[in-house]
Parts: structure tokens; sequence; C-alpha cells
């Protein structure tokens, strides 16, 4: 991967400035109390929403308030607790093998490397980024997620289709080290409320407006108002 410019990375401080006036309490919408939760609580989010897994949480981190309780258990034994998100049955197999490792190799705690959580059942980058960054105030990789993804090509950060991988290891160029936890829930919030996957609402948002350039969707406006314009022009 080329080496970002001064120019791509000047262009990333302004937007990273706009993000944090327009999103200043962006922050993690998983509901958890500590390191094991966050971590369950993520493992669990993997294609279902924050909100989904917040109503499900309560009962499950009340049942099983340590990784040992996890562990004594079976995924059976979980599976009623979170039968309301996707994937529920894998999940719960993913919880019950994670929290295991947990404590058999570590201890019972939550260890604080990407290598060591890469370890776990259920755990990719996203995760251990999730987990580092807002538990321990590590900042290893960037977080991206869905939204991440989306915007990352919409504001012009990253080319076109470019794989996860990369996408990360370009706003870990462009953006510096201790902003790339604040920075991902700023992405994510702008995701969730103005640059939505349907159904945008970025046509008066001033992100989209001064950083959206690349926009798929600005392409697409633009390419329906010069058909209408013809359009009208062969009537009059």
């Amino acid at each position: 991967m080329a080496k970002a410019s001064a120019k791509d990375i000047a262009r990333a401080a302004r937007l990273a400035e706009a993000l944090k006036i327009h999103y200043p309490d962006a922050h993690c919408e998983l509901d958890y109390r500590s390191p094991h939760e966050l971590l369950i609580a993520t493992i669990l989010s993997a294609q279902a929403t924050d909100v989904s897994v917040n109503q499900a949480t309560p009962a499950l981190f009340a049942r099983f308030p340590t990784p040992a309780d996890y562990a004594k258990a079976t995924p059976a034994d979980i599976e009623p607790f979170i039968k309301t998100i996707g994937l529920f049955r894998n999940k719960a197999k993913a919880v019950h093998a994670a929290m295991t490792t947990l404590v058999e190799q570590f201890g019972g705690e939550v260890p604080r490397t990407m290598d060591e959580l890469l370890t776990l059942r259920g755990v990719a980058r996203k995760t251990a980024n999730v987990v580092l960054g807002n538990a321990f105030n590590i900042n290893v990789g960037f977080v991206v997620d869905t939204h991440v993804e989306r915007l990352s090509t919409r504001l012009g950060l990253v080319a076109p289709g470019s794989p996860v991988a990369r996408i990360e290891q370009r706003l870990m160029q462009l953006f510096p080290r201790d902003q790339w936890c604040d920075l991902s829930h700023q992405l994510i919030f702008h995701g969730r409320r103005a640059c939505k996957a349907r159904m945008p609402q970025c046509s008066d948002n001033p992100i989209c407006r001064e950083f959206g350039e690349r926009c798929e969707l600005r392409g697409e406006a633009k390419r329906r108002s010069s058909e209408e314009t013809k359009r009208r022009s062969s009537k009059a």
C-alpha cells in the first residue's frame, strides 16, 4: 500500500476535527461493566445491532457474573439468554469457548494484547480492537465495522471495493494512533445517524457536504439531475 500523502493526511485531520465537533459524545454503545462483559457483548454483536445485544445482556450477565461461571456452564445453558440475537447457537458456543480459554489460559482475565485476544474463539481484529480500545485504552488498530467500511469509501479515505484489512491499514496511516478509538466511534455515530446504508440523511449534513465528494450517492444524484435537465430541455 502506498504511503499516505501529506495532502491526504491534512484532509483526514480536517475530517477528524469535524467529526469531533459534531459527535463530541461518541462512545461505544454496547452496555458493559467489565472487560469480559465487553468482550462477550462484542462477540454477540456480530451481524446484530447493539440495541438487540443490550436487550439480551442484562439477564445474561446477571446469570453468569464471571468468566468462570460461563466455563462451568454449557453452550446450551447460555442459549436461552441470547436467543433473540441472530446466530445465537454459534455465538453461545463462541462465548462459552472464549470464557473457558480465559479461565484456563489467562487466569480469568481478558488479555491486553492483540495476539492473545485472537486466540479466543469468536474474536477477530474488529472485536479485539473494540476491547483493547474501550476496556484498556490501548490503540493497536482501527475498528472497521460495517459503518466504518461504508464511510471510509464515501468520505474518500479508501478506494471503492477495498477489503477490510486494507481499510484498517489506511486509516492507521491517515490518523494519529491516539485518535483511533475515538474516531471509530465518531465514524460509527455518523454512519448510524446520517450516512446510513439505506435512506441516508446526508443532503444537509456538513460533513457529507464537505468530505463526501467521492460518495456514490452524490454521483447518482448528479446523474439523475443531469438526466432530468436533458429531459426538460428535450421538451422545451
